[in-house]
């Protein structure tokens, strides 16, 4: 016999994030404001860490009755120790930290024979060394309290080699591996690492492809929802990742593509 379903309220109770603090980087705008407003719907305080200025953001997470605190921080400037700082900061602002939303990241597009060694090493600063740093910073707090939720924010390059974007399919393949390696180093500890891989979202970094209207017309065709994502839909996959409900779920990458890796 099959077992009886569970009570929608208690599963529902499992996506609930309340006395929880979560760090989200890069989440100014775009997917991570989005990330970020998710996880404070869900119960969450947020720290929002990166360049881009957040207070939209943090006035946002507090209209919903959630704590926020913002810190801004040039990720490629950044050195392991002030990545660490700020992990810790958000600890001594908020009280702990439960989750982190590694978010933020840039692209720089340019023909490989001509690919400036500077948008190079800009790229893997921000979309991996940090990712590492702020991850391993993370970890520290999260196995000494015995729980924790790392969510990577990874890519349809971590699956493919795009065009003109070496840097950004090196780094989003190496999260992808990161986020494997790491978790079968946390989970033991009750940490979980797993991560994200957004499809054509509507964001800045996509704004030269939207406008080009070959381009854009070529990448409509691919997806079987016929249409660019918006960061509104990844907003119950970070629920997701972030709450108990996802408690034995570790090393996976989850497409949030409408449909374009299986095309």
């Amino acid at each position: 016999m099959s077992p009886a379903p569970a009570d929608p309220a208690t599963i529902l109770d499992a996506f609930r994030l309340d006395g929880q603090v979560a760090l989200v980087t890069g989440g100014g705008r775009g997917l991570g404001q989005g990330a970020a407003l998710a996880l404070a719907q869900a119960g969450a305080d947020v720290a929002v860490l990166g360049s881009c200025r957040a207070d939209r953001t943090a006035a946002l997470v507090r209209a919903l009755g959630r704590r926020a605190h913002v810190i801004e921080q040039d990720l490629v400037a950044a050195s392991p120790a002030a990545l660490a700082a700020s992990v810790d900061g958000v600890v001594a602002a908020l009280g702990r930290i439960d989750v982190l939303v590694n978010n933020a990241g840039i692209i720089r597009r340019a023909p490989l024979l001509e690919h400036p060694a500077q948008d190079w090493d800009d790229v893997l600063a921000i979309n991996l060394d940090a990712v590492f740093h702020l991850s391993q910073a993370a970890a520290r707090h999260f196995a000494a309290q015995g729980s924790g939720r790392i969510i990577n924010v990874a890519s349809m390059l971590s699956f493919q080699g795009g065009v003109l974007v070496p840097g950004y399919a090196a780094s989003k393949h190496a999260v992808a591996g990161l986020t494997k390696a790491f978790a079968n180093e946390l989970a033991a500890r009750g940490v979980t690492v797993n991560a994200i891989a957004p499809g054509y979202m509507a964001t800045d970094n996509t704004a030269p492809l939207r406008a080009d209207p070959a381009r854009a017309d070529a990448i409509l065709d691919r997806i079987p929802a016929a249409r660019w994502g918006t960061p509104a839909d990844l907003m119950g996959a970070f629920v997701f990742l972030a709450s108990a409900a996802s408690a034995y779920v570790t090393g996976a990458i989850i497409p949030v593509d409408g449909g374009w890796l299986v095309r």
